[in-house]
Protein backbone atom coordinates (compact mmCIF):
# COMPACT_ATOMS: atom_id res chain seq x y z
CA UNK A 1 0.00 0.00 0.00
CA UNK A 2 1.42 3.65 -0.83
CA UNK A 3 2.07 5.65 1.94
CA UNK A 4 -0.94 7.58 3.57
CA UNK A 5 -1.14 11.46 3.19
CA UNK A 6 -1.79 13.22 7.08
CA UNK A 7 -4.92 13.98 6.13
CA UNK A 8 -6.39 10.11 5.08
CA UNK A 9 -4.90 8.97 8.40
CA UNK A 10 -6.59 12.00 10.29
CA UNK A 11 -9.68 10.28 8.66
CA UNK A 12 -8.76 6.86 9.98
CA UNK A 13 -8.20 7.77 13.30
CA UNK A 14 -11.70 9.61 13.49
CA UNK A 15 -13.75 7.29 12.05
CA UNK A 16 -12.13 4.36 14.36
CA UNK A 17 -13.00 6.68 17.44
CA UNK A 18 -16.78 7.61 16.41
CA UNK A 19 -17.00 3.57 15.50
CA UNK A 20 -16.47 3.17 18.97
CA UNK A 21 -18.83 5.73 20.61
CA UNK A 22 -21.41 5.25 18.00
CA UNK A 23 -20.56 1.87 16.29
CA UNK A 24 -22.50 2.93 13.06
CA UNK A 25 -20.79 6.07 11.65
CA UNK A 26 -22.41 8.37 8.79
CA UNK A 27 -20.62 10.98 6.62
CA UNK A 28 -22.40 13.48 9.09
CA UNK A 29 -20.99 12.62 12.03
CA UNK A 30 -17.57 12.20 10.29
CA UNK A 31 -18.25 16.01 8.83
CA UNK A 32 -19.09 17.31 12.56
CA UNK A 33 -15.77 15.65 14.00
CA UNK A 34 -13.25 16.80 11.81
CA UNK A 35 -15.31 20.12 10.90
CA UNK A 36 -14.68 19.70 7.28
CA UNK A 37 -17.51 20.10 4.84
CA UNK A 38 -19.89 16.74 3.78
CA UNK A 39 -19.00 16.66 0.42
CA UNK A 40 -15.08 16.49 1.06
CA UNK A 41 -16.09 13.85 3.65
CA UNK A 42 -17.56 11.95 0.95
CA UNK A 43 -14.51 12.62 -1.43
CA UNK A 44 -12.41 11.02 1.09
CA UNK A 45 -14.04 8.10 2.01
CA UNK A 46 -14.34 6.90 -1.02
CA UNK A 47 -10.58 7.16 -2.06
CA UNK A 48 -10.12 5.14 1.22
CA UNK A 49 -12.62 2.46 0.00
CA UNK A 50 -10.20 2.42 -3.06
CA UNK A 51 -7.40 1.40 -1.12
CA UNK A 52 -9.74 -0.95 0.92
CA UNK A 53 -9.27 0.81 4.34
CA UNK A 54 -12.84 1.44 4.45
CA UNK A 55 -16.47 -0.18 3.48
CA UNK A 56 -18.62 2.91 2.33
CA UNK A 57 -21.94 3.68 1.29
CA UNK A 58 -24.02 6.68 0.45
CA UNK A 59 -26.87 5.19 2.37
CA UNK A 60 -25.09 3.00 5.12
CA UNK A 61 -22.79 4.95 6.67
CA UNK A 62 -18.88 4.55 6.81
CA UNK A 63 -16.92 1.75 8.42
CA UNK A 64 -13.08 0.27 9.07
CA UNK A 65 -11.81 -2.89 7.03
CA UNK A 66 -9.47 -4.65 9.21
CA UNK A 67 -6.54 -3.17 7.15
CA UNK A 68 -8.06 0.49 8.06
CA UNK A 69 -8.80 -0.17 11.72
CA UNK A 70 -4.59 -1.60 11.90
CA UNK A 71 -4.07 1.97 10.13
CA UNK A 72 -5.74 3.45 12.81
CA UNK A 73 -4.59 1.69 15.62
CA UNK A 74 -1.34 2.80 14.88
CA UNK A 75 -1.73 6.18 14.17
CA UNK A 76 -3.47 6.40 17.62
CA UNK A 77 -0.55 4.48 19.27
CA UNK A 78 2.09 7.06 17.81
CA UNK A 79 -0.21 9.82 19.16
CA UNK A 80 -0.31 8.68 22.44
CA UNK A 81 3.10 7.85 22.89
CA UNK A 82 3.94 11.46 22.08
CA UNK A 83 1.46 12.81 24.58
CA UNK A 84 3.33 10.79 27.22
CA UNK A 85 6.50 11.55 26.22
CA UNK A 86 6.06 15.06 26.17
CA UNK A 87 4.17 15.13 29.96
CA UNK A 88 7.05 12.75 31.42
CA UNK A 89 10.10 13.84 29.55
CA UNK A 90 9.61 17.66 28.46
CA UNK A 91 6.93 18.09 31.52
CA UNK A 92 4.66 19.88 29.07
CA UNK A 93 1.56 20.63 31.01
CA UNK A 94 -1.42 18.21 30.73
CA UNK A 95 -3.95 20.40 28.34
CA UNK A 96 -1.18 20.94 25.87
CA UNK A 97 0.55 17.39 24.72
CA UNK A 98 -2.84 16.44 22.94
CA UNK A 99 -2.67 19.39 20.14
CA UNK A 100 1.53 18.75 19.87
CA UNK A 101 0.66 14.91 19.74
CA UNK A 102 -1.49 15.64 16.41
CA UNK A 103 0.77 17.94 14.58
CA UNK A 104 3.90 15.08 15.31
CA UNK A 105 2.45 11.91 14.98
CA UNK A 106 2.06 11.60 11.12
CA UNK A 107 5.75 11.86 11.19
CA UNK A 108 6.74 9.13 13.85
CA UNK A 109 9.15 6.88 11.86
CA UNK A 110 8.99 3.11 13.19
CA UNK A 111 12.18 3.34 14.66
CA UNK A 112 11.14 6.72 16.89
CA UNK A 113 8.01 4.60 18.03
CA UNK A 114 9.85 2.01 19.24
CA UNK A 115 12.14 4.12 20.70
CA UNK A 116 10.02 5.54 22.59
CA UNK A 117 8.02 2.83 23.86
CA UNK A 118 11.35 1.17 25.35
CA UNK A 119 12.67 4.40 26.72
CA UNK A 120 9.32 4.82 28.71
CA UNK A 121 8.52 1.59 29.63
CA UNK A 122 6.76 0.39 27.11
CA UNK A 123 3.52 1.50 28.56
CA UNK A 124 -0.05 0.81 28.64
CA UNK A 125 -1.90 4.31 29.12
CA UNK A 126 -1.45 7.76 27.93
CA UNK A 127 -1.16 10.85 30.23
CA UNK A 128 -4.86 10.86 30.30
CA UNK A 129 -5.39 7.75 31.23
CA UNK A 130 -6.49 6.16 27.71
CA UNK A 131 -5.06 2.46 26.38
CA UNK A 132 -2.43 2.91 24.11
CA UNK A 133 -2.70 0.17 21.44
CA UNK A 134 0.20 -2.29 21.07
CA UNK A 135 2.72 -2.96 18.26
CA UNK A 136 0.58 -5.51 17.15
CA UNK A 137 -2.27 -3.53 16.76
CA UNK A 138 -4.50 -4.41 19.60
CA UNK A 139 -6.29 -2.17 22.71
CA UNK A 140 -7.54 -2.77 25.80
CA UNK A 141 -10.37 -0.64 26.28
CA UNK A 142 -11.81 -0.47 30.12
CA UNK A 143 -14.68 1.60 31.25
CA UNK A 144 -15.25 3.49 34.39
CA UNK A 145 -18.12 5.44 36.27
CA UNK A 146 -17.33 9.40 36.09
CA UNK A 147 -17.40 11.60 39.39
CA UNK A 148 -21.32 12.69 38.68
CA UNK A 149 -22.77 9.53 39.36
CA UNK A 150 -20.35 7.71 42.16
CA UNK A 151 -21.05 7.85 45.82
CA UNK A 152 -20.20 10.32 48.30
CA UNK A 153 -17.83 9.82 50.96
CA UNK A 154 -15.82 6.90 48.89
CA UNK A 155 -12.71 7.60 47.54
CA UNK A 156 -11.84 6.77 44.01
CA UNK A 157 -8.40 6.71 41.60
CA UNK A 158 -8.86 9.10 38.85
CA UNK A 159 -8.01 6.67 36.04
CA UNK A 160 -9.18 8.72 33.09
CA UNK A 161 -10.10 12.35 32.11
CA UNK A 162 -11.24 13.45 28.73
CA UNK A 163 -8.48 15.72 26.25
CA UNK A 164 -11.54 16.90 24.22
CA UNK A 165 -11.66 20.37 25.56
CA UNK A 166 -8.51 21.64 26.43
CA UNK A 167 -9.87 24.69 28.69
CA UNK A 168 -11.50 22.32 30.39
CA UNK A 169 -8.36 19.97 31.04
CA UNK A 170 -6.50 23.44 31.94
CA UNK A 171 -9.18 23.56 34.43
CA UNK A 172 -9.28 20.00 36.03
CA UNK A 173 -5.13 20.17 36.14
CA UNK A 174 -5.94 23.22 38.08
CA UNK A 175 -7.65 21.73 40.57
CA UNK A 176 -5.31 18.43 40.99
CA UNK A 177 -8.18 16.35 39.04
CA UNK A 178 -5.78 14.70 36.90
CA UNK A 179 -4.41 10.42 36.58
CA UNK A 180 -3.52 9.01 39.51
CA UNK A 181 -5.13 11.45 41.71
CA UNK A 182 -6.96 10.13 44.68
CA UNK A 183 -10.73 12.27 44.98
CA UNK A 184 -13.64 12.01 47.47
CA UNK A 185 -17.04 13.18 46.44
CA UNK A 186 -17.96 14.79 49.73
CA UNK A 187 -21.40 16.67 48.93
CA UNK A 188 -24.14 16.85 45.72
CA UNK A 189 -26.02 20.16 45.61
CA UNK A 190 -29.35 19.45 45.08
CA UNK A 191 -31.13 20.96 41.18
CA UNK A 192 -28.43 19.71 39.45
CA UNK A 193 -26.05 21.79 41.48
CA UNK A 194 -22.23 21.43 41.74
CA UNK A 195 -20.78 18.43 43.45
CA UNK A 196 -18.23 19.01 46.35
CA UNK A 197 -14.85 17.01 45.83
CA UNK A 198 -11.99 16.77 47.99
CA UNK A 199 -8.51 15.99 45.99
CA UNK A 200 -4.64 16.75 47.86
CA UNK A 201 -6.71 17.53 50.67
CA UNK A 202 -8.23 20.57 48.85
CA UNK A 203 -11.95 20.89 48.43
CA UNK A 204 -13.80 22.47 45.34
CA UNK A 205 -17.16 22.77 43.79
CA UNK A 206 -17.15 20.94 40.70
CA UNK A 207 -19.86 21.60 37.75
CA UNK A 208 -21.71 18.37 36.67
CA UNK A 209 -20.97 18.70 32.89
CA UNK A 210 -16.72 18.76 34.47
CA UNK A 211 -17.40 15.90 36.53
CA UNK A 212 -18.66 13.67 33.70
CA UNK A 213 -15.47 13.96 32.31
CA UNK A 214 -13.10 12.47 35.13
CA UNK A 215 -13.54 8.59 35.47
CA UNK A 216 -12.94 6.96 38.55
CA UNK A 217 -12.21 3.51 39.78
CA UNK A 218 -12.77 2.83 43.71
CA UNK A 219 -9.83 2.85 45.57
CA UNK A 220 -9.94 -0.64 46.64
CA UNK A 221 -8.95 -1.89 43.16
CA UNK A 222 -6.09 0.66 42.78
CA UNK A 223 -3.45 -1.84 42.43
CA UNK A 224 -5.08 -3.78 39.12
CA UNK A 225 -4.73 -0.54 37.44
CA UNK A 226 -1.99 -1.09 34.99
CA UNK A 227 -1.17 2.89 34.39
CA UNK A 228 -0.50 2.81 38.10
CA UNK A 229 1.57 -0.39 37.99
CA UNK A 230 3.08 1.55 35.11
CA UNK A 231 3.86 4.64 37.07
CA UNK A 232 5.26 3.06 40.30
CA UNK A 233 7.96 0.65 38.34
CA UNK A 234 9.07 4.21 36.64
CA UNK A 235 9.37 5.65 40.17
CA UNK A 236 11.68 2.50 41.00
Amino acid sequence: MRALTPAMEDYLKTIYQLQQKMGKVTTKSVSEAMKVKPASVTNMLKKLARLKLVRYSAYRGVQLTPAGEKMALKIIRHHRLLELYLRQALKMPLHKVHEEAERLEHALSEELEDLIAATLGNPTHDPHGDPIPTKDGKIHQTHHPHLAEVPQGQRFLIVRVSDSDPDLLRYLEELGLVPQAVVTVLNREPFGGPIWVKVNDRTHALGQEAARHVFVQPITEVTHHPSLRQTRKQKR
